[in-house]
């Protein structure tokens, strides 16, 4: 027999005859992402699109076996958690918790969306004491998030407090969904934290009745990504994105409202949440300028002799990367880099010192990840400088498009010579999906690991420019290198 390649997640919760969320929104959710799902069913609730007409705990018994059957058999890579029914099913899962090793996300459900309560009242306090505890994400939504803390939640202003203290109450995160709050400037916001750090996730508001499962499906879509290997803050945002897509392409089969649609890995940028330290002000939003064109080739060096050397070549985007400088031999290397780039006409971009890049009237500024926290991007964005952003992953992306930058930068698409790099390889059909959902609202570029060998298939992927480091500054003939590496530009283009 072969060996199993697809992750199991598990689905403990309740079944909605009506299929529009619970363990059927959640299978569907697995499905999609390509994990196999289990189920341990804890109620049966009677519902369709417009009313719950009644609910049947599972019994112990019958709760027991089902746990038995898949523990001696398909051990989850991860749990999902719903609907848990009565003070005994919380009871018995939580035991079973207190030895599963693998992730778990909980969705405290409480009631339903459309008219009915699925916990008996006392319950929440059991939630509290056995699940928090063992809950690697708490997802609650506004309602939720006020049974368990026992006071309102009157805004958006309110969340990130609530989300603290929820978290003080025993949970390892929690991502606070803002789907019953008013829309701020036209967008949905959800906020996560660990207590530690936190960020907020904000993607369209996306009019439409047809939200039955909204919140098991985020859950379940987390659930899953996690079990595929995603970081939580990229399961995050994936998932978000997946909930959009679904409410976007929802439907009314009943006569009352439809439930989130499930239609594969979501692949639209209009889709894609963005993810900010602070809940956005989309009033001062900023602007920075464009770069005018595609990429093309993009060098990054360490000198502005290189610079002088490849814009003699023809080249039109360079990176100048200076890491072993600092004081008025850094300002000097940046103000002849500049001065190269007026000279030649060229896009010259300064990685990281942003403010010797604005001092010195720089075409823009390339930052990382981390520089995102330190740089003032009004005062970039205010100089006329283009802004460019390096991403690994889908929180990164996120993160990117929370600011609009001029250009984007992906990688790292293969293994780096520097076995110290810390980043996995993205590889070249995750570069194709990243093209397939960015490269209509924003110049690309792809780096990392790239050498001429490479660069072709890159370049077939249509990303528009490749970014090279060793690849042309340790050739054994630099210019020669360029020129064929412009010419394969030129052919892609």
């Amino acid at each position: 027999m072969a060996s199993r390649r697809k992750p199991i997640a598990w689905c403990i919760a309740g079944s909605d005859s009506g299929g529009g969320a619970g363990i059927q929104a959640d299978l569907a959710t697995f499905h999609d992402f390509g994990v196999h799902g289990c189920t341990i069913i804890t109620a049966i609730a009677a519902q369709n699109s417009f009313a719950v007409g009644h609910v049947s705990v599972t019994p112990r018994r019958t709760l027991a076996a089902q746990i038995n059957a898949l523990d001696s058999d398909l051990q989850a890579d991860v749990i999902k958690l719903g609907m848990l029914a009565s003070e005994e099913v919380v009871a018995m899962i939580s035991k079973y918790l207190e030895t599963f090793p693998g992730f778990v996300v909980c969705d405290p459900v409480m009631s339903s969306s459309i008219n009915g309560e699925l916990m008996p009242e006392g319950i929440c306090n059991m939630l509290i004491e056995k699940i928090l505890p063992r809950a690697d994400l708490l997802t609650p939504n506004l309602h939720e998030a006020e049974s368990l803390l026992n006071r309102s939640i009157d805004s958006l202003d309110d969340v990130e407090r609530a989300a603290a203290d929820i978290v003080a109450l025993g949970a390892r995160s929690v991502l606070l969904t803002g789907g019953h709050a008013n829309a701020r400037n036209n967008e949905r916001h959800d906020y996560w934290t660990d207590g530690e750090q936190g960020f907020w996730l904000s993607g369209p508001n996306i009019d439409t009745l047809n939200t039955r499962g909204a919140g098991c499906t985020l859950s379940s879509a987390i659930a899953a990504a996690v079990a595929r290997g995603y970081a939580l803050s990229d399961a995050m945002v994936i998932a978000k994105a997946y909930v959009s897509q679904g409410l976007r392409m929802s439907v009314q089969l009943g006569s009352g409202p439809g439930s989130v649609g499930h239609i594969g890995w979501p692949q639209r940028l209009a889709d894609l949440p963005s993810l900010s330290r602070h809940l956005p002000d989309h009033g001062r939003r900023l602007t920075f300028a464009s770069c005018d064109g595609g990429l093309g080739l993009y060098p990054i060096v360490d000198s502005a002799a290189w610079i002088s050397r490849l814009l003699a070549c023809g080249v039109k985007t360079i990176q100048l990367r200076v890491k072993h400088l600092s004081g008025e031999a850094l300002q000097q290397e940046v103000r002849e880099a500049v001065t190269l780039g007026k000279q030649f006409n060229a896009r010259v971009l300064i990685n990281d010192h942003w403010q010797l890049a604005i001092s010195e009237g720089a075409y823009g500024v390339h930052l990382g990840q981390a520089d995102l926290d330190l740089a003032d991007m009004a005062a970039i964005a205010n100089a006329g400088l283009r802004l460019g952003i390096t991403t690994h992953t889908y929180n990164e992306v996120a993160r990117a498009h929370s600011l609009r930058p001029s250009y984007i930068a992906i990688g790292p698409i293969y293994s780096a010579a520097n076995k110290n790099v810390p980043w996995t390889p993205q590889g070249v059909p995750q570069l194709r999906r990243w093209v397939a959902m960015l490269s209509a609202d924003y110049l690309l570029t792809a780096v990392g690991g790239i050498d001429f060998k490479r660069a072709k298939d890159v370049l077939a992927t249509g990303v528009g420019s490749v970014a090279l480091v060793s690849a042309i500054t340790q050739a054994d003939n630099p210019e020669a290198v360029v020129a064929e590496l412009m010419a394969m530009h030129e052919m892609a283009a």
